[in-house]
């Protein structure tokens, strides 16, 4: 007797899972009626349509004898097509399985592949599908191991695939995956002292239709159609191996990765856009609907949001984020409009079902985990309010650091805030003074050059009228808006960006540099280059300020030799400590310690911190006497040093307007000048 075409096979895994000598294949719908595998050859040609025999629960499942990696496949799912009631079934669209390792490509823009409003649209979408690709997820590790590096030890480089590699001179296979992981890349970024790079959305996402319409495309890839892809453009072979041997050369060179990761919403959009996968698998399920159910909730500003309470999409999430995590090898995560993954139909919640299970997962809880924590719907803004082992993008840091040095009034209790981790926000629950990842810049926004370079926005660019991107940018052009050969104002900037980038370094929390910005690239003043797959959004190596690099790559290694800089527990003037000090004093140019009158005069632009060892910290912990920091956004003034202690004296170590300075001792008064960081280490 010959074998089956199709046997039972297994509910459990999800998704196409070769076995040695065949293939199962497992999907979750609730509300279908049947579910139909159909194969595809390397052309694009169906050559089979195989209903799925068996349904355990949700599940429809079955198994295909003699199949092997290589395969590509996609569903067909018939059930009502009723949208007042949240179904949109239409059996002649072909859907991607939500589970695919591997996907072809990205869809090709037509008609066929809408499902239709009101009534369904009978034209097959298969001819302009991507296709699931069956996949051997196996991979030779050898001896590679993660660098676990302790969050209070990581500078995090946030970065672009390509925009990184595209133009960077000698980079292997730019644009790509392996581009990274070549030895021009690895050098450039272990030299600079960078411990883990954070990389804008690799997971499989689509082209948008206006983008595409108007000759543009979606380049930063928050538009998510495929969780466990990573996305064709960034392979050269189509393979697996890339993204696995680009992570294996990271943890070689003690270099971790984070995955910026869209759990929140789909690329399908709103009730208009395409039936490419879960809305067509089971809308009702995948999508928070409203009491209307032809349309969508829209928390995140794309036209949907994944259900997320829905046990099965949590599912879906959490076997997403520990296929990258095991499989794959990535060491953290950071999610896309985070408060989004946090709602329930009361709101945003702290409890839970995805904090719940991600908290108690014994492999992710272990991973880096930063939330950007905000989406666009009601009560979204939840910055401090994640649970630990979380933290958080921290914009008020953003913000709070630039309008210092700007000159806004006010600004010096902000400040002291913002250097000290944030504590106001963020200590509580235990919660270290990590959970503040402070950023002065982001794919989202200016550059750093931009942000001393560019009072408005200029994202024409982007065919939206200028009317895209973030107002309010809390920037300064120094006097002339844009480029200009002006040597003072070109000092100027130079003198804000040196600023702005020790301020950064110099904190307590966890430090974020965006990709390019310790060489002074330029998008042109557009802030938010979403759709600029092209020069404006690669790096301008060509361009490289070397001195800047230089600088920057000082103030890392200063952070890393320096423990006072990157402490877990938070400074509170405590005097709890061994030696009966306390932890930090905030001190006047004059020598003496801040009132309150000093505290609540806005004209006040200088602020002088002295940072010691937190209370608390064990005896065991490496320790070190004092740094002493002064953030001047005024004129020149005169500075009298704290008296250091016996046997000690103040080394200055950083000064902003001499940035090559060597270290040199100083005592009694010194000059802080105008519109400058200066930083002493006391030491023997």
């Amino acid at each position: 007797m010959s074998e089956p075409v199709i046997l039972a096979g297994s509910a459990s895994p999800l998704g196409a899972t070769f076995d040695g000598d065949g293939v199962n294949f497992a999907v979750f719908s609730a509300h279908a009626e049947a579910v139909t595998l159909c194969l595809f050859d390397e052309d694009g040609t169906e050559t089979r349509r195989l209903p799925l025999p068996e349904r355990d629960g949700d599940v429809w499942h079955g198994r295909v004898p003699g199949l092997t990696p290589g395969q590509h496949y996609g569903f067909r799912v018939e059930g009502p097509f009723q949208p007042r009631q949240g179904h949109r079934f239409n059996p002649h669209k072909l859907l991607l399985d939500p589970y695919a390792r591997r996907i072809t490509g990205h869809p090709v823009w037509n008609d066929a592949l809408f499902g239709g409003l009101e009534s369904r649209n009978t034209t097959d979408s298969a001819p302009f599908m991507p296709k699931g690709v069956v996949v051997d997820t196996s991979f030779d590790w050898g001896e590679t191991k993660p660098p676990e590096t302790r969050l209070a030890k990581s500078i995090i480089y946030e970065a672009h695939v390509k925009g990184l590699t595209q133009r960077f001179p000698g980079a292997e296979h730019p644009g790509s995956f392996l581009g990274i992981a070549s030895d021009p890349v690895l050098n450039y970024l272990t030299d600079l002292g960078i411990t883990a790079i954070e990389l804008l959305p690799v997971q499989s996402f689509l082209n948008d239709k206006f983008l595409v319409d108007k000759g543009l495309r979606n380049y930063w890839g928050y538009q998510t159609l495929g969780f466990f892809a990573p996305d064709p453009r960034y392979l050269t072979q189509d393979a697996l191996w890339e993204f696995q041997h680009m992570v294996a050369r990271l943890h070689a060179a003690g270099i971790e990765v984070i995955l910026d990761v869209v759990y929140n919403h789909s690329c399908e959009g709103d009730e208009h856009g395409p039936t490419l996968s879960f809305r067509g698998l089971d809308n009702a399920s995948y999508y928070r609907l409203p009491e209307d159910k032809r349309s969508y909730i829209n928390d995140t500003g794309t036209g949907n949001t994944l259900n997320i309470d829905h046990p099965m999409v949590l599912r879906m999430v959490m076997d997403s984020l520990r296929y990258w995590a095991t499989t794959m090898g990535v060491d953290g995560f950071r999610f896309d409009l985070c408060s989004t993954l946090g709602r329930t139909p009361q709101g945003f919640d702290r409890n839970s079902a995805f904090f719940k299970a991600l908290r108690q997962d014994p492999v992710l809880a272990a991973k880096k985990l930063i939330a950007e924590p905000w989406d666009i719907g009601p009560g979204g803004y939840q910055l401090g309010g994640y649970p630990p082992p979380f933290s958080e993008w921290n914009d008020q840091y953003r913000d709070g650091v630039r309008r210092f040095w700007r000159g806004d009034l006010g600004h010096v209790p902000v400040m002291a805030d913002r250097i000290t981790g944030s504590a106001g926000l963020f200590d509580h629950s235990g919660r270290n003074a990590t959970a503040s990842v402070n950023l002065i810049t982001a794919h989202d926004g200016f550059t750093l050059m931009d942000v001393v370079s560019y009072t408005r926005r200029h994202n024409e660019a982007n065919g939206e009228n200028n009317r895209d991107g973030h107002g309010e940018n809390h920037s300064d052009n120094m006097g002339v808006e844009g480029p200009s050969e002006d040597e003072a104002i070109l000092e100027a900037r130079a003198q804000r960006r040196r600023n702005l980038m020790a301020t950064l370094l110099l904190s307590q929390g966890t430090p974020m540099i965006l990709a390019g910005d310790e060489i002074g690239n330029s998008q042109g003043g557009n802030n938010n280059a979403y759709a600029q797959d092209n020069e404006t959004g690669w790096i301008d190596w060509d361009s490289r300020d070397d001195a800047f690099h230089a600088f920057t790559r000082k103030l890392i290694a200063f952070r890393k030799a320096h423990p006072i800089l990157r402490q877990r527990r938070y400074l509170h003037s405590r005097p709890r400590r061994v030696d009966g000090v306390p932890d930090l004093f905030w001190w006047r140019p004059d020598g003496q310690e801040m009132t309150r009158a000093d505290w609540t005069n806005g004209h006040l632009k200088v602020l002088c911190a002295e940072f010691r060892m937190a209370s608390g910290t064990p005896l065991y912990k490496q320790r070190e006497e004092a740094i002493y920091i002064a953030l001047n956004a005024g004129e020149a003034v005169e500075l009298t040093l704290p008296d250091p202690g016996e046997g000690y004296s103040w080394v200055r170590h950083i000064d902003t307007t001499d940035p090559e300075a060597a270290p040199q001792r100083l005592g009694g008064t010194v000059t802080l000048a105008a519109n400058s960081v200066l930083l002493l280490a006391e030491e023997a």
